[in-house]
C-alpha cells in the first residue's frame, strides 16, 4: 500500500498555522481539531515547518511562564521529513521510526504539499493491509483444501 491510498481515504486537508501565530493560538487549533500537529506555512502557502504538541511542551519546559505568547516559529521543527504519495506505507513507518517523528508531510514530485499522514494513519493502514493478506491466505488455503 502507498501513502496516496491513505490520502484517498482520509482526504488531503491539512491544518496549518502561521509562523507569527502565538503558541496559545496553535494549542487552541490543535485542541479544537483534535490533532497532534499543524504545518507552519507563510502567507503564500510555502511550507516552513511543523509544530506539534511535543514541540509546545518542550518549549514550555525551556521558556516557562509566558510561553503561550511566543511565536510558532520559535517552536516549530523546520528540518522536515517528508514522503511522496508513491512512498510505501512500510517505508514511511521506517522513516518515522528512524527519525523519531510522528507526522510526515506528503509532497508531490514538484514539491507541492498534497497531504499529511500521522503515525496513527500509517499503523491503521498497515493493520488493514495485514488483515486483507490474512483473509486472502485463508481463502486460498480453503479453496486449495
Amino acid at each position: 500500500m502507498i501513502i496516496g491510498s491513505i490520502l484517498k481515504g482520509k482526504g488531503t486537508e491539512v491544518i496549518s498555522v502561521g509562523p507569527e501565530d502565538t503558541v496559545l493560538s496553535v494549542a487552541r487549533v490543535l485542541n479544537e481539531r483534535r490533532i497532534g500537529a499543524a504545518l507552519v506555512r507563510d502567507a503564500a502557502g510555502a511550507l516552513l515547518g511543523i509544530i506539534s504538541e511535543r514541540d509546545i511542551v518542550r518549549g514550555m519546559a525551556e521558556h516557562g511562564p509566558g510561553t503561550t505568547g511566543l511565536k510558532a516559529a520559535q517552536f516549530m521543527t523546520s528540518d522536515l521529513v517528508t514522503v511522496t504519495p508513491q512512498t510505501l506505507v512500510i517505508q514511511a513507518l521506517g522513516v518515522i521510526t528512524q527519525r523519531r517523528v510522528r507526522h510526515l508531510p506528503v509532497l508531490d514530485g514538484e514539491g507541492k504539499l498534497v497531504g499529511l499522514v500521522s503515525i496513527g494513519d500509517l499503523v491503521k493502514a498497515r493493520i488493514e493491509e495485514a488483515e486483507q493478506e490474512a483473509q486472502e491466505l485463508k481463502a486460498y488455503v480453503t479453496a486449495a483444501g
